[in-house]
């Protein structure tokens, strides 16, 4: 579902270069949770907009549904964009709309019909949890109920794929467990296919069926099973790192 090869993906700053990703290579099967660890700086974020070529990368190639999307421009690329829904850690909900008009917005922009995309809305937000809020506005929701939109909104175009970046870092302890539940609750009900980035060893395991190591620079160190980073790590890096 997602193949990611060789990646590469370097900033200009002044007269240095930054690498942010250093040649990774990944395979997400579908209906998999990949998640991807790493310190601050080790370019986990710069790997989802990758992904989602939001930042188009340097070298290497990001196959997704058997679409090179490094190979394809314009609609091509917009329509393959469309079996993508990406949550960042912060939700950025638009403030005067609604829960329903904000997670309804992405069918707005593909031009689905009113009724459609009201139902849709109605359908997620009972997925999430929050069929009562839809006339509620993002000021009146908590930190957890705006992420909960935030996924909602991502699926709203029938979306196959999720890539997440961090999207439960800035809530507490205690809302972040329930989410991490109903989020594997979710992609078991649609059967979605999910990269998750994160800096917290805990949340991976408990998410991730295969979990990707990520050094600084933007290197992989090791890819398995959180069973097998714990049991044979491959470099004393990833033994420190997972504990």
């Amino acid at each position: 579902m997602i193949s990611v090869t060789n990646l590469k993906k370097v900033y200009r700053q002044a007269d240095r270069e930054v690498r942010a990703l250093d040649g990774v290579t990944l395979s997400v099967p579908a209906n998999h949770v990949h998640a991807v660890i790493g310190q601050s700086g080790a370019g986990k974020s710069t790997l989802v907009r990758c992904l989602a070529m939001l930042d188009r990368p340097t070298a290497g190639t990001v196959t997704i549904g058997g679409v090179n999307l490094t190979a394809v421009h314009s609609t091509a690329l917009r329509r393959s964009r469309r079996r993508l829904g990406v949550v960042f850690q912060h939700a950025n909900l638009f403030d005067s709309r609604t829960v329903a008009a904000n997670v309804s917005y992405p069918l707005e922009l593909a031009r689905t019909p009113r009724a459609e995309r009201l139902a849709r809305a109605a359908e997620l937000l009972s997925l999430v949890g929050l069929a009562d809020r839809q006339d509620a506005y993002p000021a009146q929701l908590s930190g957890g109920q705006r992420q909960r939109v935030g996924v909602a909104r991502a699926l709203a175009n029938r979306a196959d794929i999720l890539l997440m970046d961090e999207p439960f870092g800035a809530l507490d302890p205690i809302v972040r467990t329930e989410l991490q539940c109903e989020l594997k609750e979710i992609q078991r009900a649609l059967g979605t296919t999910i990269l998750f980035v994160t800096h917290d060893v805990d949340e991976a395991f408990t998410l991730g069926d295969q979990v990707a190591v990520l050094s600084t620079g933007g290197h992989i160190e090791q890819v398995g099973t959180p069973t097998e980073l714990l049991s044979s790590p491959a470099s004393p890096f990833v033994a420190e790192f997972v504990g």
